[in-house]
């Protein structure tokens, strides 16, 4: 093979890798995009109501945690208040304190760990729906790929990749009709 046919081999093949670049990325209905996922939770009003869902629970707890912090607080009172009443007397109040005490400590400790597996259920159910809901629109408008841009974790995509708001709007008309 002459250096002229090397040549010219090499640039048919150029050209022909260019042309399959060309035609994947220009002419090929497979896409790329992106969804923000602080703005499609914040949106989305499943995620919303579930959140007010969780908040609402969180106040309940709180209120039961501030009685206990008050009961608490009015058993160290009636203990100070025992100064001059028997040793007996100040005992049962020392124990009132301390079961007190008890009794808030177990409750908080409780309550994170009822709060996490709340908030983990109640995320996780419209996740999976958020979810489910980009498999079905990728598969439907030829993307190959969608991407979650969580805490601004993309340096730069091209502002027309960005389909949040569609998936957004989607989701909640989707939302929006009862399941029957």
């Amino acid at each position: 093979m002459t250096y002229l046919q090397r040549n010219l081999l090499s640039i048919l093949a150029l050209v022909f890798s260019l042309f399959v670049l060309g035609y994947v990325f220009i002419f090929s209905k497979s896409r790329v995009a992106y969804v923000d996922s602080g703005k499609l939770l914040g949106g989305y009003k499943a995620m919303v109501e579930a959140r007010k869902e969780f908040e609402k629970k969180q106040s309940v707890w709180q209120t039961n945690v501030d009685s206990l912090t008050k009961d608490v607080t009015d058993a160290i009172k009636k203990y100070e208040n025992t100064a001059k009443g028997t040793d007996k007397e100040k005992e049962l109040a020392k124990e009132l304190v301390t079961t007190k005490q008890r009794q808030l400590y177990e409750y908080q400790n409780a309550i994170k760990q009822k709060a996490a597996d709340e908030e983990q259920r109640l995320t996780q159910n419209v996740l999976t729906t958020v979810n489910s809901y980009l498999e079905r629109y990728g598969k439907k408008h030829n993307y190959r790929m969608i991407l979650i841009a969580a805490n601004g974790n993309i340096a730069y995509a091209d502002a027309d990749m960005d389909i949040t708001d569609k998936i957004v709007d989607d989701l909640n008309k989707e939302y929006a009709i009862p399941v029957k």
